[in-house]
């Protein structure tokens, strides 16, 4: 059998529907796409001017001009760089997926193996602008029937802000019919002033560049400052505060990244993680928060990103999956957490001050990476009731159990007995503290969080008290299965307490949460959620409270049983407000009964 070579010939009138489909999903990266083509010709002439093989004048000014027509359609390219042969049009504009950029760097890479500012990396990126053009030429694009509904001089400005802010050379955007109107009606002015005999003052039509060449990231840490370093933040984010701190990346070592994380101020307010984290590529715009590169708990940070290396492909918004994304994505949270121990360490004060606005990024950020747990741990603060913070060690020295409170105006009376038992009572309040809690409970087998309401210190009663009392009292609350204990806990407190053990707490939190899930139907499988999560909650008797044992003397004088019954109900309620577990209707009828026991006493 013999063998046969040919070629494979596209037809580019079947190819090019094929690329505008299947290439570029957004229909503005056309615009990115060929601004970073000029910025690769102007950084090829900077080469070969450095290499002695052209020649510029010594005052050259390098820019880019994007010319929008509204009247014939057309947007242009423009720049002052290197131009191309028609050799070199026919080697990377005809022949799809040859690189000029990588070309060209191995053509000099003898001669100089820096290749920053080459953004390049695909022979793909002229094609995009086939997504919106009819023809298209090296210097100008005439728009397709479609692409004249999406695209007019606003919109172009606006994607080339959102992609080219920081490209290495400046850009000027003319907007030809726009720019005509308003020289029309700056002369109309011009000519009303010098009719009414008024000085006319022309305005200021210096061109002004639409970015900035030199971002903040691109210097080095010690020519920046700290108000250098506020004023990029305001300029790149819409937040009117100032950030509480940041970290400045710039190393070519064991990665070429370069960028600025903020620690926003936030008060732990949940908001949008849209657009916080911005990832560029040799100062081109790429996407919004890549997880490859940064985890979904870094997104509560926010930042720009530069990495001249990442394996885009060819629309540069989406990254292949290889070791080098894992071990970049590594040390990013490797100097996150560096950077928070650096100010733990050297001004505690001021990481104290930070801590309510970072807090459920780094407890968040604790369950969700491994090295970053390990990393923070030991600087994860708690916040005392009374003021102040402690760390994880600094609580457990000498415990077994961590008190906290969710509410420390409605659990007062719980948090004094903690105290005078010698516990240093935390507030945990925020929604990720329930399950921030159980996690660290995992990782350490020798302590416990326990709610100040979960345990009493005090005196057991003896078993006749407390049969009488439970008898009273489930007749009071009318409640045959109230559960009721007797301890002395003091004269100083109250006279009765609601009990809930820590593990009751957390079985009614689940049961909240599976309660969101009912159906209503026949088969749903969590209509009995009564028999599947139980209340389990105790009634603690006070025997050393001189109103129980006045309530103990009423019944065992033979006082109407509706006094009796009254005044118990009245200690249940206020146990319960205590516990800020009393409803709507427990309220009103406490405050109702308290207000007669106040005429009582004015009486």
């Amino acid at each position: 059998m013999s063998l046969k070579t040919g070629k494979v010939t596209v037809t580019t009138e079947n190819i090019f529907p094929v690329i505008r489909q299947w290439l570029y999903s957004d229909q503005d990266i056309f615009i990115r796409e060929l601004v970073s083509n000029c910025c690769d010709a102007v950084a090829k002439f900077k080469r070969l001017v450095e290499l002695g093989q052209a020649e510029a004048s010594e005052d050259e000014k390098y820019s880019i001009n994007v010319i929008y027509d509204d009247v014939n359609k057309t947007i242009a390219f423009e720049d002052n760089g290197i131009g191309m042969t028609a050799e070199e049009i026919d080697k990377y504009i005809n022949q799809i997926a040859f690189s000029g950029a990588m070309d060209f760097v191995t053509k000099y890479q003898e001669q100089s193996t820096d290749k920053a500012g080459i953004i390049g990396h695909f022979g793909l990126g002229f094609y995009s602008a086939f997504m919106v053009a009819d023809g298209g030429t090296i210097i100008a694009l005439k728009l397709s029937d479609e692409a004249k509904e999406i695209f007019n001089g606003s919109k172009i400005r606006e994607i080339l802000r959102k992609y080219c802010s920081f490209v290495p050379t400046e850009i000027y955007f003319t907007d030809v019919e726009a720019d005509r109107k308003a020289a029309e009606a700056e002369e109309k002015r011009r000519k009303e002033k010098e009719e009414k005999g008024e000085e006319y003052v022309a305005p200021d039509n210096t061109p002004k560049a639409l970015n900035d060449p030199s971002p903040l990231w691109a210097k080095k840490p010690s020519e920046c400052t700290e108000e250098e370093y506020k004023q990029f933040y305001h300029n790149v984010f819409p937040d009117m505060r100032d950030p509480l701190f940041w970290i400045h990346l710039n190393m070519d070592y064991p990665f070429n990244l370069q960028g600025i994380l903020y620690f926003p101020k936030t008060d732990n307010v949940y908001q949008s993680l849209e657009g916080r984290i911005k990832i560029y590529n040799h100062q081109v715009f790429v996407a919004d928060n890549i997880e490859e590169i940064i985890p979904d708990f870094l997104f509560l940070l926010k930042g720009c990103l530069d990495c001249s290396d990442l394996p885009l492909n060819v629309s540069r918004s989406a990254l292949q999956q290889d070791e080098y994304v894992k071990k970049l994505s590594s040390h990013i949270i490797k100097k996150v957490s560096d950077k928070l121990n650096e100010v733990f360490k050297n001004d505690r004060a001021s990481f104290e001050k930070y801590w309510s606005d970072i807090s459920v990024f780094v407890k968040y950020g604790m369950m969700k990476d491994e090295k970053f747990y390990e990393k923070t741990k030991d600087i994860c603060l708690f916040k005392l009731n009374g003021g102040g913070f402690a760390t994880l060690s600094e609580l457990t020295e000498g415990k077994d159990t961590i008190r906290y409170t969710t509410d420390p105006i409605a659990q007062a009376a719980y948090i004094s007995m903690a105290e005078k038992d010698g516990f240093k009572v935390i507030i945990l309040d925020e929604e990720l503290d329930n399950n921030f809690i159980s996690f660290l409970e995992y990782k350490y087998q020798n302590f416990k969080f326990k709610r100040v309401d979960s345990e009493l210190s005090g005196t057991e009663g003896d078993t006749e008290v407390k049969d009488k009392l439970t008898d009273l009292f489930r007749v009071a609350l009318g409640n045959d299965k109230l559960e009721v204990s007797v301890m002395g806990l003091g004269k100083d407190t109250m006279p009765a307490f609601i009990r809930e053990t820590e593990e009751a707490r957390r079985m009614a939190e689940m049961r909240e949460q599976f309660e969101k899930m009912r159906t209503g139907s026949e088969d749903d499988p969590y209509k009995d959620l009564d028999s599947m999560f139980p209340i389990k909650e105790d009634l603690v008797i006070n025997t050393d409270s001189e109103l129980i044992s006045k309530l103990e003397a009423m019944k065992e004088l033979g006082t109407k049983d509706e006094e009796v019954n009254r005044l118990a109900q009245h200690v249940f309620d206020q146990a319960k407000l205590a516990h800020g577990s009393l409803d709507s209707e427990g309220l009103k009828r406490f405050l109702e009964y308290n207000s007669k026991l106040l005429e009582k006493t004015i009486e």
